[in-house]
């Protein structure tokens, strides 16, 4: 990879079809070995790679109870990844007593604390399974090095790729499950954990939906064009370094020489589903850049045939993953995995779209 100084200056977002060589990505055919190319980029200046796959993912201890008022089974499992040095983590689990195979949603946010009883009902009456883990039992959220870094010595990096790992490591485990339907997984998170769930999504085909909440600067938020009172690169590197690869910081004050910016890791998840949701009064997270964030990665999704699959939604309020963030997610999940007709727009924009950040369009799109 290039040093920062040898990358050339792109003050627009940069054009996800651009190849190594000079040349554009001209057929459907062309987009998985740029979509390999795109994720090594990410990863290398943002985000440092992943922690090592493990051998296997197995549980320990598991304990259960009835909820009969939902009629629902909750478990509680510790999951171990690895061998010898395992990382070890608890993860709840709430199934709908089904006939059939159900989907599933994972949520890495459980060291906040568990996601409301409000919010268990709607997705176990849904017919819908939960996953809550806390990534910070996966890896804290400090510089302290535990959790992944223990049993990874010489793994470098930031604490969203080791959260992301986590992420996966879930689907490990509910693959193994026969009350889940394999083909259905979906990743949530708010803030850092939209984040962290954003790129689980983005590097881990077997997911199916990726749905961040307010994730702003690092998640689906933009680098390049800033809504007023939005988080930059230099903020969330001064605070919060150690979610980053090193080499991240070197881009502030230079983020016209990024050569991506987070539309790419959106266009990442694409043939995926994909939603963001978005609130309004949530400044911090940029609501704006996302909608061009969004705007651009759809370009990809409509080359790839799957417009359809990208959805963004915007609510009143402020920095909070609510009822009704979750309930777009139930409505987006329906249709991408039922095919129901969601009763509310997925495409509805909250900005003006006259300043999209991008002369560039998907190949063949005129």
């Amino acid at each position: 990879m290039k040093s920062i100084r040898e990358l050339p200056v792109i003050e627009e977002l940069p054009d996800p079809f651009q190849k190594a060589d000079g040349g554009r990505v001209a057929s459907r055919g062309e987009w998985e070995a740029q979509r390999a190319a795109l994720q090594k980029m990410i990863l290398h200046y943002q985000y440092g790679s992943l922690p090592p796959e493990p051998v296997e993912t197995f549980t320990g201890r598991m304990e259960a109870r009835r909820l009969d008022a939902l009629n629902a089974l909750e478990q509680e499992i510790l999951l171990m990844a690895g061998t010898k040095e395992a990382v070890s983590f608890s993860l709840y689990l709430t199934l709908p007593v089904a006939d059939a195979p159900v989907p599933a949603i994972i949520c890495g946010d459980r060291g906040w604390g568990r996601v409301g009883a409000d919010i268990v009902e709607a997705v176990i009456r849904r017919g819908y399974a939960l996953a809550e883990f806390s990534r910070e039992e996966v890896a804290p959220d400090s510089a302290t090095r535990q959790g992944v870094y223990e049993a990874y010595p010489h793994y470098e990096g930031g604490r969203l790729a080791a959260w992301a790992w986590g992420f996966h490591r879930v689907c490990d485990y509910l693959l193994t499950r026969p009350e889940i339907d394999p083909q259905k997984i979906a990743v949530t998170g708010h803030s850092r954990g939209g984040k962290a769930a954003l790129l689980a999504g983005a590097t881990d085909t077997r997911i199916a939906l990726t749905a961040p909440n307010n994730s702003g600067c690092g998640g689906a938020g933009c680098y390049r064009f800033m809504g007023p009172q939005s988080e930059d690169i230099g903020a969330i590197v001064s605070q919060f370094p150690y979610w980053f690869h090193a080499r991240f910081a070197e881009f502030v004050g230079e983020i016209a020489r990024l050569p991506f910016d987070q539309h790419t890791l959106k266009a990442l998840v694409a043939p995926r589903a994909l939603l963001s949701t978005e609130a309004l009064g949530d400044l911090w997270a940029n609501p704006s850049g996302t909608q061009i964030t969004h705007l651009a990665a759809k370009e990809v999704f409509a080359f790839l045939g799957a417009e359809s699959r990208i959805g963004i939604c915007f609510r009143e309020g402020g920095h909070a993953h609510t009822l009704p963030d979750w309930s777009a997610l139930l409505d987006f999940a329906d249709m991408q995995f039922r095919g129901e007709v969601a009763a509310r727009h997925f495409d509805r924009l909250a900005f003006p779209a006259d300043r999209s950040g991008f002369s560039w369009r998907s190949p063949g799109s005129g």
